[in-house]
């Protein structure tokens, strides 16, 4: 079915907006999951629980193709070091961090990309969350470390764009992450909102550079659960903040691609309910929201989302436009 926005359902443009894991190895033990891939899903997250078996994934994910309504997003977080999703498959990383790889110089993140790309394609995967481009200016940083290439801007540019462009040659969706800049925190957002207090002109020179210096390259942008005292005076996640998205992410540096909540089951977005948390980064401006869970719970949200926009609450023009930034980067990678 061709994914038109003017011809999809309110409740299929909803689950557009959706990018959703399952439990396990097999999708079909997960009915959630399957009807939620009928209604219309956007896309689909992959976590180490759900690969053991090459044949048996490579299997499990032409299950979910065969039971899309509209082909979705398929997607993983394999950056390499210590975030991989693959683990099973070689008891262990198969892939350096990106702080180890840019050690080695650019040919060697080319390589290594290029090694990932192959593997993700060869499993059916066509986004990728990543590169990381934060940049790793706190040593003592618990979440961020050696997931950055570097605690220089400049070195997080140049193994970044190779990373970017290595991907997309090979037809997987690049996902830059986690704006506005998640390297100078002190607290993993895994559990708490880190709350980070820098001048708009230091965040800018340092930790928003990156994303700048690829804003025309990248076809996805990851948002941090993570305060930032230089655009919001109350303590908000920037995933939930109009004056990150909309205000400088889409307006100031001029950003045409989609942008995606970090997971929504974080300790960082626990201060809002589900669905006041989702209802606030509609109004900023996410476009797709991960959760890792097809649960009950995660159903019955998408159901009060829908009832959200019946109601008023939520006006429908915010949906359509998420549903063209999906489409447009659907038909482009």
């Amino acid at each position: 079915m061709e994914l038109k926005t003017n011809n999809l359902t309110l409740e299929q443009k909803i689950y557009q907006m959706f990018i959703l894991g399952y439990e396990g190895e097999n999708p079909l033990a997960c009915p959630n999951f399957i009807n939620a891939l009928k209604t219309g899903l956007g896309g689909v997250i992959f976590f180490t629980q759900n690969i053991f078996e090459k044949e048996k994934f490579k299997n499990a994910v032409n299950i979910i193709k065969e039971n899309s309504l509209f082909p979705p997003f398929l997607s993983i977080d394999q950056e390499g070091g210590r975030v991989e999703r693959t683990l099973n498959l070689y008891g262990g990383s198969r892939y350096l961090s990106a702080y180890d790889v840019a050690k080695k110089g650019e040919n060697f993140v080319r390589q290594q990309t290029q090694q990932i790309s192959e593997e993700l394609k060869d499993f059916g995967i066509n986004m990728n969350f990543a590169p990381v481009l934060d940049v790793n200016t706190n040593p003592n940083n618990p979440i961020i470390g050696k997931r950055a290439y570097s605690s220089d801007s400049d070195e997080v540019i140049k193994f970044g764009k190779i990373a970017v462009d290595t991907y997309l040659k090979n037809g997987i969706i690049p996902v830059g992450k986690h704006f506005p800049g998640h390297g100078a925190t002190s607290v993993d957002s895994h559990l708490e909102m880190p709350e980070l207090n820098m001048s708009l002109a230091e965040l800018a020179n340092i930790h928003i550079k990156p994303f700048k210096a690829l804003i025309n390259d990248l076809p996805a942008i990851m948002v941090a659960h993570v305060y930032y005292n230089a655009f919001d005076s109350q303590k908000i996640p920037a995933s939930v903040s109009e004056n990150v998205i909309k205000n400088y992410l889409r307006k100031k540096l001029g950003f045409k691609g989609l942008v995606i909540s970090d997971d929504m089951v974080m300790g960082g977005i626990k201060k809002f309910t589900s669905l006041e948390a989702c209802k606030k980064a509609i109004f900023a401006g996410v476009n797709m929201f991960i959760y890792r869970n097809s649960d009950d719970a995660t159903l019955e949200l998408i159901q009060q989302l829908i009832t959200a926009v019946k109601n008023g609450e939520i006006d429908i023009k915010l949906i359509d436009e998420s549903v063209e930034y999906i489409q447009s980067v659907k038909k482009c990678c």
